[in-house]
């Protein structure tokens, strides 16, 4: 019998993009509503993506193990 290949979390897929090192880029939270008591520089901070903590890329490549 043929081994079955490993699916992809989709959900996971569309929120991170992998940088030409191949590290994991994502994008700040907190920035979608109640905005009027965030200060200026704060919502201009979350704008910009990061990258994911190297806590966390060993399970993000396990859920998404094609990207």
């Amino acid at each position: 019998m043929a081994k079955q290949k490993m699916k992809t979390k989709k959900s996971a897929a569309k929120r991170f993009k992998v940088t030409g090192t191949g590290k994991l880029k994502r994008n700040k939270a907190y920035r979608s509503h109640i905005l009027t008591k965030k200060s200026p520089k704060r919502k201009r901070n979350l704008r910009k993506s990061t990258l994911v903590d190297d806590t966390n890329v060993k399970t993000m490549k396990k859920i998404m193990p094609y990207i």
